[in-house]
């Protein structure tokens, strides 16, 4: 099944949590080298719109994700903007973990309500014997608060500075395997996986 990411992040971080009954190619894996429009207002509608791009073009079946911070105090922003919050504010290029973790450490100054989630949203897409596709969503929360300064060297993105709801400690303070057990994307993995077992039965 092919993950439709470029993230060799992200990519080892699913294949982690999926283990090794389940073989997973990302985007470099099917030669597919195009930039996937992801241009929806909802994380439901990227997830849709990027697993639909390459399982019409490449004849794969594909999930593909897409994952929101959504702080209170911020009016839920970044929300579907996260990965290129930095670059919308004038905080550095698209993409740049360290200029999203600037900019919304600039915007929560002075805030006391820190407050947030990430959702995680997977969309599988995939051919039906008849020649159709079909489609199914699985959602994975997890809740916690943006805390006022770097803490961890682990993880990516927005990892240390997103301190997990009943533990004290940022993502980027977890192992992988700390992250990996309880992280909203895992949560919407987990659902992923449950639902193919089911299949199999």
């Amino acid at each position: 099944m092919v993950f439709a990411t470029n993230n060799e992040h992200k990519l080892r971080e699913i294949r982690q949590i999926l283990g090794d009954k389940t073989e997973i190619q990302g985007l470099s894996d099917i030669g597919c080298t195009e930039d996937i429009p992801e241009d929806s207002d909802t994380l439901e509608g990227n997830a849709l719109q990027k697993a639909r791009y390459v399982a019409e073009r490449y004849g794969v079946d594909c999930f593909a994700d897409d994952t929101g911070l959504h702080v209170d105090a911020l009016d839920g922003a970044p929300g579907v903007y996260t990965a290129r919050f930095g670059a919308m504010n004038g905080f550095g290029d698209s993409h740049d973990s360290q200029a999203n973790i600037r900019c919304l450490l600039s915007k929560m100054e002075g805030k006391t309500d820190r407050r947030c989630r990430f959702r995680t949203i997977i969309a599988l897409v995939r051919h039906t014997d008849n020649g159709t596709l079909e489609e199914h969503l699985f959602e994975g929360v997890v809740e916690g608060k943006i805390v006022t300064s770097l803490r961890g060297t682990n993880g990516f993105g927005y990892d240390p500075i997103f301190e997990v709801e009943d533990t004290g400690l940022t993502f980027a303070e977890m192992g992988a395997e700390g992250k990996n057990a309880l992280s909203h994307r895992a949560r919407a993995v987990a659902r992923l996986a449950a639902f193919l077992r089911e299949e199999k039965r």
